[in-house]
């Protein structure tokens, strides 16, 4: 018998242990063919930008390396799962070299038929992934999927690297293990010592501890020491999370069972005992689950927010949709332009004056006390078609969408002072979400009503002279002809000084990039959430088999499968349900932390987000469970 008849002979017969891995290795082909694919997509790169570029690239390196770890730990399984067998090779004859060989063989035919079937199965799906990343950037022309060389060749090179990969963990693990450990590594077990009591309970309180100080430092972390704080709160959040895992809940199942005097009964032995048997050497693998579960979560939560309100930020920053400084003639020109065009605008007049001032304390951090601020009528904001609230004399509100955020610590009401020879204080009682003038102006408003704007206008304008009136000529266009107004604003002729942006030419651009951000990490966290949904199944799998003999000891004893099963379902509930609560317990604290970044509400798409999320995972902890169920009913 050749070495080639006995491979085939070696796959046939181990079928049931292939399938994992090989699903392992196709899942991951189609997911990063289809990747590749949309990199090399014409209509994609038409569509693109630097950016758009740049991103891909990124995004392909997480994406290698996430399926790099997926492939290599389902190796890991399917490798643990046939020790035996590949002791009993060595035990009939074969040299370690020659079960070696055979091995890499395997993997080559593995691997060859993966890749042929992942990149057939990526081209079927892969329209509907590039339908999806055009709708969300707003392509709305036809698009045609084209056979792209590029990521075929781009796929087979990475899988290449990744197969090498394995074929080096293959070897390891024929010449590093003894016969001995080879027919003995499913009979390892990890059997639960008395924990340390002080020592323990000690570094358990530590866990949660650590935790809960890393969750009050993220909702304190904006001042100076940003980056440490940052730091500061990943180290207490992983190494809390770890102790928790590691000690804190061995700590509890132990008390619990010792408050039961050893006496768990049938439901608490198929659910707790095994946790207490493999939670040190889960530790790990659950730690990390948890910690990048709320990192990816926080991602998608993070990019969802922002493409749920991209037109709300836009129209935040852009109250006009474009604005003319000190440029009358400029707007007189357009608007003919506009009128001949037949479209449909309002021109406002908007009058300011830029003056400098001072807070009556340093007012946030990374904000200086003294600057320059805009001054504006309420009443002419209001005439101008922006909705507007009136203060009250020696009252103002604060425009400033770029800092409105860091001034979410501040107390109001707090003083601002325009220093001239007669200081004039007003009381800011107000900070908008909004800007008054578009971002393009560069300076911080506030308004004012049109009382204390005349007189301010006379003391700091008139009289010093330091400040000049500016006029602002705003234009609001109707909706339908947006598009066809931003074309003849963006003209050379129009261009005085830079940025030159207008409204819908920002909303598109920011339509893109963020349609193309919650793209990306929808697809990396698909990708993440699949990967570690499968690591815990497959996990879910070896140890079903493991205790096989033991319902079947249960079965000849007597309980049914539904009194197994009770028990069994519990400990999924662990497994499955544990490292999903704390990552999402988590990635709430995370996501609050960086709220400062969004100016609109994020709770809808971050809970969106969140409950998708757990939805996948419950599906995998289904999945689980069934097979459980066919393992404790194929146990007779």
């Amino acid at each position: 018998m050749t070495l080639f008849d006995l491979v085939k002979r070696s796959m046939r017969k181990n079928i049931k242990h292939y399938y994992l891995y090989f699903f392992a290795l196709i899942l991951s082909v189609v997911l990063y063919f289809v990747f590749a694919t949309l990199q090399h997509d014409a209509a994609v790169a038409e569509q693109g930008t630097g950016m758009m570029g740049t991103a891909f690239q990124v995004a392909g390196i997480l994406l290698i390396v996430i399926a790099g770890i997926f492939i290599v730990y389902a190796n890991a399984i399917f490798l643990k799962r046939r020790s035996q067998e590949i002791g009993l090779y060595q035990l009939i004859g074969l040299t370690k070299r020659a079960v070696a060989r055979l091995l890499i063989l395997e993997n080559m035919l593995l691997g060859i038929m993966a890749l042929i079937v992942g990149i057939a199965v990526g081209m079927l799906v892969s329209r509907v992934f590039l339908l999806l990343l055009m709708k969300l950037i707003g392509y709305e022309a036809f698009i045609e999927v084209s056979f792209s060389t590029a990521a075929v060749i781009q796929t087979f090179f990475v899988f290449l690297a990744i197969f090498v990969l394995t074929t080096i963990q293959m070897v390891f693990t024929v010449y590093r293990n003894s016969l001995l450990s080879l027919f003995n590594s499913e009979k390892q077990g990890q059997h639960p010592r008395k924990p340390k009591t002080a020592v323990s309970a000690i570094l358990a309180l530590l866990g949660i501890g650590l935790i809960a100080f890393g969750y009050w430092l993220s909702g304190r972390m904006l001042n100076e020491m940003l980056f440490f704080n940052m730091l500061a709160v990943l180290a207490t959040v992983i190494l809390g999370t770890y102790l928790v895992f590691r000690v804190t809940i061995s700590w509890l199942l132990y008390r619990i069972r010792r408050n039961k005097n050893g006496h768990l009964g049938l439901e608490n032995s198929l659910s707790l005992a095994p946790l207490m048997h493999r939670m040190k050497s889960n530790a790990n693998s659950l730690t990390i689950i948890t910690v990048l579960s709320a990192m990816t979560l926080t991602m998608i939560a993070a990019a969802y927010s922002m493409y749920y309100s991209t037109e709300q930020e836009t129209q935040s920053i852009m109250p006009f949709d474009f604005m003319f400084e000190n440029e009358a003639g400029l707007a007189d020109n357009i608007s003919q332009e506009l009128d001949d065009n037949g479209i449909s605008y309002q021109r406002e007049a908007v009058e300011t004056f830029v003056v400098p001032a001072e807070f009556e304390e340093k007012p946030a951090p990374f904000l200086e006390r003294a600057t320059d601020i805009a001054v504006l009528s309420s009443e002419q904001l209001q005439q101008a078609g922006l909705d507007v609230d009136v203060p009250a004399n020696g009252e103002a509100s604060f425009h400033d969408v770029s800092v409105s955020t860091l001034f979410n610590s501040v107390d109001l009401p707090f003083d601002l002072t325009f220093q001239d020879e007669v200081p004039t204080t007003l009381s800011i009682t107000e900070i908008a979400q909004y800007n008054v003038l578009n971002w393009s102006f560069f300076t911080s408003q506030i308004v004012v009503n049109e009382e204390t704007y005349q007189s301010l206008k006379a003391q700091l304008v008139s009289e010093t002279g330091d400040s000049a009136l500016q006029q602002m000529d705003g234009f609001h266009i109707a909706e339908e002809d947006m598009a066809a107004a931003s074309a003849i604003y963006q003209q050379d002729k129009y261009k005085v000084s830079e940025p030159h942006v207008d409204y819908y030419s920002s909303y598109e651009g920011s339509v893109q990039s963020n349609g193309l951000l919650i793209f990306i990490a929808g697809f990396l966290g698909l990708v993440f959430l699949i990967s570690t949904g499968s690591i815990l199944y497959f996990k879910q799998m070896t140890e079903a088999e493991h205790e096989k003999q033991s319902y079947a000891t249960l079965r000849q004893l007597g309980f049914t499968v539904k009194d197994i099963m009770r028990g069994i379902v519990r400990k999924q509930a662990f497994v499955f349900g544990l490292p999903l609560a704390i990552g999402l317990a988590h990635s709430i604290f995370a996501i609050q932390a960086a709220s400062f970044l969004f100016r609109t509400d994020i709770l809808f798409p971050a809970s969106v987000a969140m409950g998708v999320y757990a939805l996948i995972y419950l599906v995998f902890a289904v999945l689980a469970v069934g097979y459980y169920r066919k393992t404790v009913k194929s146990a007779l």
